[in-house]
């Protein structure tokens, strides 16, 4: 399974939108089986979206994809299909027997103007876009424009593995992967799930986070808040057992410092991201969900630092960690800290801003969750 958030369009290519043109986009599921499904979201379109075709393959190298396996996707078995406005919509099950771990190829033909597209701003993965209706095509020559956004595509839906309960790693940047090398899957999700197959149990993990996100804040740029956004993201997602909660420093942060899309700031205090916090626990116990929190990790140095934030991050972890709400913690506050400074994140794990992991910094991460914390 495999499963990204949505947000508003971008300023660029996702505002202007597509019209008679294909779209490539690569994804690593995490668990495998014998069928597949996607899902699309038009949650902040205005206007219905036709999809006026969909395919779906293993994919190759780039934008090519095995030959063999491409299969053409349908919605009430019409393979021309519309995704109403403010909606998300499943596709038809087809079969395509995948292994834990595999990549596929989501393509889709858009043949009349969408309008600004719902998309997924940072997805540390190339998309591929061309004129003209591409979507059976083996080769990539045709795929001759790039970005790092996901478009519509809001999860892969893997039908028929070993059942075991899914994962959601819900948060912000820090768990989107922002840092990490493009095309790699290096986010800590996805470093969970390799930790996890490579101990012969795979399942689901879903990465839900939003660069930018906030527990109490909404966002036209980054996001709708974490307690708003909690329900479409974690709790309507099929199969799931356990969510893993990292979420707060932007709240923080952005109490003092300009956010990256020039908003100014918006204060929230410490009681008030534990209250949203409180929230989140909530929502997911009244679903049933084991819910795990992850203290915020170190960010001195960077924009988000001063006496004041460095004392919320002190108080809201104190509370993640002490507080007994949460079913278990992830300690990264103490994990990814310089050996010589707490407050600061260890050289070794900083992309460099002092606030993102890199890759050796978000295995880290995976390797703090213990394994037996999950449902």
């Amino acid at each position: 399974m495999h499963s990204r958030p949505a947000k508003r369009p971008s300023r660029a290519a996702s505002e202007q939108g597509f019209a008679h043109q294909t779209i490539h986009q690569v994804v690593r599921i995490s668990a495998g089986g014998a069928a597949a499904r996607i899902r699309l979201s038009n949650t902040y379109g205005a206007t219905p979206l036709k999809v006026a075709g969909a395919t779906i393959a293993r994919t190759a190298a780039g934008a090519a994809i095995r030959r063999g396996s491409l299969r053409h996707l349908t919605v009430n078995r019409a393979r021309t299909f519309t995704v109403p406005a403010g909606a998300e919509i499943a596709s038809d099950p087809v079969p395509l027997p995948l292994d834990a771990l595999d990549s596929v190829t989501i393509t889709l033909y858009l043949a009349t103007p969408t309008g600004p597209a719902t998309y997924h701003a940072q997805a540390m993965a190339t998309s591929y876009r061309s004129t003209g209706d591409h979507r059976a095509d083996i080769g990539g020559t045709a795929f001759t424009e790039t970005s790092q956004s996901w478009y519509y595509l809001s999860g892969v839906d893997v039908i028929g593995g070993t059942r075991r309960e899914g994962v959601v790693a819900f948060g912000d940047s820090l768990t989107d992967g922002y840092g990490s090398s493009p095309d790699t899957d290096n986010r800590y999700p996805d470093e969970l799930a390799e930790r996890l197959a490579a101990a012969g149990r795979p399942r689901a993990v879903l990465n839900q986070g939003i660069g930018g996100n906030r527990v109490t804040v909404d966002s036209m740029w980054l996001g709708d808040k974490g307690t708003s956004r909690f329900r479409r993201d974690v709790l309507s997602q099929p199969g799931v057992g356990t969510v893993i909660i990292l979420e707060g420093i932007n709240d923080i942060g952005m109490s003092q410092a300009p956010s990256p899309i020039g908003a100014p700031p918006t204060d929230v205090s410490a009681q008030q991201i534990i209250a949203g916090h409180r929230d989140l626990i909530r929502q997911a116990r009244a679903k049933r969900l084991r819910v795990i929190g992850a203290t915020l990790p170190p960010m001195k140095g960077s924009r988000y630092y001063s006496a004041h934030s460095e004392s919320k991050r002190d108080e809201v972890n104190t509370w993640i960690r002490t507080s007994g709400e949460y079913d278990a913690v992830v300690d990264l506050d103490r994990t990814l800290a310089s050996p010589s400074d707490e407050d600061q994140l260890d050289p070794a794990y900083d992309s460099g801003d002092h606030l993102h992991l890199n890759d050796a910094g978000y295995r880290a991460t995976a390797h703090a969750v213990d394994p037996a914390d999950l449902r």
